[in-house]
């Protein structure tokens, strides 16, 4: 199979596999992908540790956190983990065109969550709830927004692929980079999750 294979062209059922150099590629992801998770847990950490230490007068995550906005943005960002899988599916099957389709709806889905974190941040802003605020707002803005930048990144990403993609074809070089941008938008969904139960409802409870 010719590393050239262009759009009409046949590839392997899983291309992302076809050559040691993509296997290897998608295995050092998945290291990567361990390495960030410890990074992750690290500010999870920090954020319990600090979650209660907000201040004399400053709002708390009960006053502050409106589940509402928080709600949309985890269903837009889980919508667009499943929008990733239908684009990793058509890819499979070769349908260069649906790939590309479904790969832009989560893209379009990733910034609409970027859009109403950036919403929330400004209304805790006006609320008094700033970054050097208190410890709670420090670790709250750091754990927070470093997701929210790999999003931003992903976003990127996703975007410099598809263009990618028009101009060599979906080929056995560059499936594999869909197939790990696919990985890497599933691991900040995971992460995601965890923010939402760990950050807002939890800090809603108390």
């Amino acid at each position: 199979m010719s590393a050239h294979s262009h759009v009409d062209g046949k590839l392997p059922h899983e291309p992302e596999k076809a050559t040691l150099e993509a296997r290897n590629k998608v295995l050092g992801f998945w290291l990567f992908l361990g390495a960030e998770t410890v990074l992750f847990g690290t500010l999870f950490s920090a954020f319990l540790a600090l979650r209660h230490q907000v201040g004399d007068g400053n709002p708390t995550s009960q006053e502050l956190f409106e589940l509402s906005i928080t709600a949309w943005a985890t269903f837009i960002l889980l919508t667009s983990s499943l929008t990733s899988v239908f684009a990793i599916q058509a890819m499979h099957m070769n349908k260069v065109k649906a790939m590309i389709t479904w790969l832009v709806v989560t893209i379009l889905l990733g910034a609409a969550f970027l859009g109403l974190e950036v919403y929330e941040f400004a209304n805790y802003v006006d609320e008094g709830h700033k970054f050097s605020t208190s410890a709670f707002s420090t670790s709250f803005y750091t754990l927070v927004g470093f997701h929210g930048a790999h999003v931003l990144f992903g976003v990127l990403w996703i975007l410099l692929l598809i263009l990618q993609i028009f101009k060599k074809g979906l080929t056995v070089v560059t499936a594999p980079k869909i197939y790990v941008a696919g990985i890497y938008w599933h691991f900040i969904d995971v992460v995601w999750v965890f923010i939402f139960t760990v950050v807002y409802l939890m800090g809603k409870v108390g």
